[in-house]
C-alpha cells in the first residue's frame, strides 16, 4: 500500500501538471495584488513513481533478462461538476502494456488506486481497482482502461470570505501592504491548503516497485 509519507513526496507531479494558467490558478495582478480564478474542483494528476509498472517473472529478481510486463499509465482526462454541495470529478486514463513473452493469449490484471487528498498531504479516501489487459496469442502490446471518481464538499473546498477578501484585495502603490505577499501569511497559506483537494491515480505499488521505479 502507498504510505501517505509517498504520497506527499509524489505530490510536486500535480504541480507540475499545472504549468499554464487555468481556472484554479492564483495569478498575479499587474503586480499588484493577486486576482483570485480559483476552482473548486480538485486538480487531477499522477504522483511521481506510481504511473509505471514492472512484474518479473521471478519476484527475487529484478535483472532486465527477468522482466515480465511493463506498462505505463497515460491519457489522464478529467471532468468535474460543480453545481450542488457536493463537488464530483470523474478521470478516465489508459494503460499501455508490453509482455516479453509473447506465446499464447494471456489475460492480467494491473492493480491501481485513486485517492483524494486535502492539503497536500491529507489522505481523506482511497480506493484500489484494477485494468485488464488482454493479449492475443504473438502480441506483444496491448491497452486497457480504468477510471476514478470522488465527491468533494463545496464547503471543504471553498476559501473563507476573509480570506478571499485578504489575497483579492486590490492594493495601490503605497499602501502599507502593497509589497507583501498575502500568501506569505501563514493563516492565509493553512486556509489554502484546507480548502485544496487532489485527486490522484497511479498503480498500486509495492515497497519494492515503488523503489524499482525510483532508482531505476
Amino acid at each position: 500500500m502507498l504510505s501517505r509519507r509517498q504520497i506527499s513526496l509524489a505530490i510536486v507531479t500535480v504541480f507540475a501538471l499545472a504549468g499554464c494558467r487555468r481556472e484554479g490558478d492564483l495569478v498575479l495582478n499587474e503586480g499588484v495584488g493577486i486576482t483570485a480564478v480559483r476552482s473548486a474542483c480538485p486538480a487531477v494528476g499522477v504522483p511521481d513513481y506510481t504511473g509505471d509498472i514492472t512484474t518479473f517473472r521471478d519476484p527475487s529478481s529484478r535483472l532486465a533478462s527477468n522482466v515480465d510486463i511493463t506498462a505505463a499509465l497515460t491519457d489522464v482526462e478529467s471532468t468535474c461538476a460543480e453545481d450542488g454541495a457536493r463537488i464530483y470529478t470523474a478521470a478516465s486514463f489508459n494503460v499501455v502494456a508490453r509482455r516479453t513473452d509473447v506465446r499464447g493469449a494471456r489475460t492480467v490484471q494491473l492493480p491501481y488506486y485513486s485517492t483524494v487528498l486535502r492539503g497536500g498531504s491529507s489522505v481523506v479516501s482511497k480506493r484500489v481497482g484494477t485494468v485488464t489487459i488482454s493479449f492475443a496469442d504473438g502480441q506483444e502490446r496491448a491497452m486497457g482502461s480504468g477510471q476514478a471518481a470522488a465527491y468533494v464538499d463545496r464547503a471543504s473546498a471553498t476559501l473563507p470570505a476573509d480570506v478571499r477578501e485578504r489575497i483579492t484585495r486590490k492594493r495601490k502603490p503605497g499602501d502599507p501592504d502593497a509589497a507583501i505577499d498575502p500568501l506569505s501569511d501563514p493563516e492565509v497559506r493553512q486556509a489554502l491548503n484546507r480548502a485544496t483537494f487532489e485527486l490522484l491515480v497511479g498503480f498500486q505499488l509495492s515497497e519494492s516497485q515503488l523503489a524499482y521505479n525510483a532508482t531505476r
